[in-house]
């Protein structure tokens, strides 16, 4: 039975967080406004090769390539021309390049030690605006995200900085480029924390809302303030109908997540086997990509304008058909060609579009409501990140009256990807490089368990001291393992002055036929825990010392009460076996309220 313990509190708390946050909250201040600038560069960017190819002229602003007629020979040669130019920066520029960039965020982080290239800020940006700007069917997202990620992992390598420290510096920078883009800040830092930061502790949390608010600021007066895609949900009554169809739609929006990664992993799987040097694979993607703007053009670039049409109930049947069916496929296949784009923006066509058709056949609520909903279940499966769904579409449309559906909708999609596949297209790309990725997150039962509650306790007779006899203590009271930890305390106050073990005891002794004391075959205490101290903090020092077996001391006193294993650590390990795998009826199941013997039975 555990019991409490009146010092635990001394030096225990609900965070671990020291006054160092503050000076890396001071620098992702300087890396928030890098990231604002770079969103902006980017969009930049690809509105001029947008402009320069399609319509031949030298603007910046963001147009789609499909708003009116080109020859069917641009429509086909400009992705194929972007590919190759994609394939030979990926080659001769940095491998980094290649993919929708928060799958790189992410291995750089798990096994770079977050360092990132300096020239991949520069050539990431670029290669994303010239595979958009051709016709492309990505995002902007994923380029920033790896572009504002490298700029705070660069000022982090230009400081002396921990692994952590660059890795709060990355996410920073790449949160603060997403808030940018989108104007979504709530939907950035969420999704730095399901995603990237693989914590929840305040020394990277507040550092990234940080950064995440001074890109937003930024983003005010570099691009507006309004919402991308404004929605008027003034007008909006919910019902219990809508909820419950709101269900539906996460599922049919789950089912179409499930595919679209499927047909990702396929598209990646048949490009590997192709006979020639992956430098060719993205102009063979591009030409894909051109087959199905022939069939629809408006399905090529990012598509802002059309997601638009989608979510607000202005859309065709004949886009809302072009678009889940070209769009989907296009995206699907090109993505894998590992060519550079993100995956939001096409994701919200494709939702909004399957929401869109199934609101031909549901209620209406308001204009473009379903395809609002679709928008959110589809990004919840896909990306396995539902509170980021919710929110990056209220922030998206500023339709808060939608919270509850949207809500039920991501979830649904959620629940059905994560039952049917076991990677999202974030996460595949890394588990084929070797690397394991849990999207779990949970209290470690190391922590909530103290040392003096899994410990050997010392009995009376088995503390030694300094001046006791070896033979005679041989010759009885000692019992257990040859090897196991013996603690020696001083003669008088009884506090911890070094440990043995028996089988040094016993090499001391055998040799000498004078009387041997203890304090012969002492050996200095490499460490000692605090029996108030947690069973994480216990495995921390077994692995910074290399030992498997230390001695737990009163802080107070300093003496001995008992001896702690890495055998025994494993105690809270088989705890939260026990509570997540053994069933058992707790309450009694006879009518007249009698107790009954509890059942238990354990799960196989």
């Amino acid at each position: 039975m555990r019991t409490a313990h009146a010092s635990s509190h001394v030096h225990l708390g609900d965070f671990t967080v020291r006054p160092r946050m503050l000076a890396i909250t001071a620098l992702a201040l300087v890396v928030g406004g890098f990231g604002a600038l770079a969103a902006l560069v980017l969009l930049r960017l690809i509105g001029l090769v947008t402009n320069l190819v399609f319509y031949q002229r030298f603007d910046t602003a963001l147009i789609a390539p499909g708003s009116v007629h080109h020859p069917w020979w641009l429509i086909l040669g400009a992705p194929v021309a972007g590919g190759l130019v994609v394939g030979l920066m990926a080659r001769y520029g940095s491998e980094k390049i290649r993919g929708h960039g928060m799958p790189e965020a992410i291995e750089a982080i798990l096994t770079g030690g977050s360092r990132v290239q300096p020239k991949v800020a520069v050539l990431k940006p670029v290669s994303a605006a010239i595979s958009i700007g051709t016709g492309g069917p990505f995002g902007a997202e994923g380029p920033i995200i790896m572009t504002g990620g490298a700029i705070g992992s660069i000022l982090a390598q230009l400081l002396h900085l921990t692994a952590n420290e660059r890795k709060t510096l990355l996410v920073s920078g790449a949160a603060a480029g997403m808030a940018a883009t989108f104007n979504s800040p709530l939907a950035a830092i969420l999704l730095a924390v399901e995603l990237l930061l693989f914590e929840w502790r305040p020394r990277s949390f507040v550092p990234v809302v940080a950064s995440v608010a001074v890109a937003t600021v930024c983003r005010g007066y570099l691009l507006g303030t309004a919402p991308v895609f404004p929605v008027n949900a003034s007008g909006l009554h919910l019902t219990p109908t809508l909820d419950v169809l709101a269900a539906v739609v996460g599922l049919t929006g789950g089912a179409l997540a499930v595919a679209a990664t499927w047909l990702v992993y396929r598209a990646e799987d048949a490009f590997a086997r192709l006979p020639f040097h992956w430098m060719w694979w993205p102009a063979l993607g591009g030409a894909i990509i051109g087959v199905g703007g022939l069939i629809e053009p408006r399905a090529l670039g990012v598509g802002y304008d059309v997601i638009d049409q989608l979510l607000t109930g202005r859309a065709t049947l004949g886009l809302i058909i072009g678009i889940l069916t070209v769009k989907t496929l296009i995206w699907a296949l090109s993505l894998g060609s590992g060519t550079s784009g993100g995956v939001l923006a096409p994701v919200f066509m494709i939702g909004g579009a399957l929401g869109a058709w199934e609101g031909m056949l549901f209620p209406h609520a308001i204009p473009g409501f379903w395809g609002i909903l679709g928008l959110a279940a589809v990004v919840g499966g896909v990306m396995r990140s539902p509170l980021t769904g919710v929110v990056f579409t209220l922030e998206l449309t500023h339709a808060w009256g939608m919270m509850l559906p949207l809500v039920v909708s991501a979830t649904a999609a959620y629940a059905l990807s994560a039952l049917v596949l076991k990677r999202s297209v974030l996460t595949e790309k890394i588990a084929r490089r070797g690397l394991h990725l849990t999207r779990e997150y949970s209290t470690d039962p190391l922590e909530t368990f103290f040392a003096r509650e899994v410990m050997h306790p010392l009995a009376h007779d088995e503390a030694l001291t300094e001046h006791d006899d070896i033979t005679e203590i041989l010759l009885g009271r000692l019992t257990g393992s040859a090897d196991a930890l013996l603690p020696v305390v001083n003669t008088l106050d009884g506090t911890l002055v070094g440990v043995t073990t028996r089988r040094r005891l016993t090499g001391i002794a055998s040799p000498h036929t004078v009387p041997s004391t203890v304090r012969e075959a002492t050996l200095p205490c490499r460490l000692a825990v605090q029996q108030d101290q947690t069973l994480r903090q216990v495995a921390y020092l077994f692995a910074e010392t290399g030992l498997t077996s230390a001695p737990v001391i009163d802080p107070t006193t300093r003496r001995p009460t008992g001896v702690i294993t890495l055998q025994q650590l494993l105690h809270a390990r088989l705890h939260d076996l026990t509570e997540e795998h053994h069933r058992e009826r707790v309450l009694p199941r006879q009518a007249d309220g009698e107790p009954t013997p509890a059942l238990g039975v354990t799960a196989g």
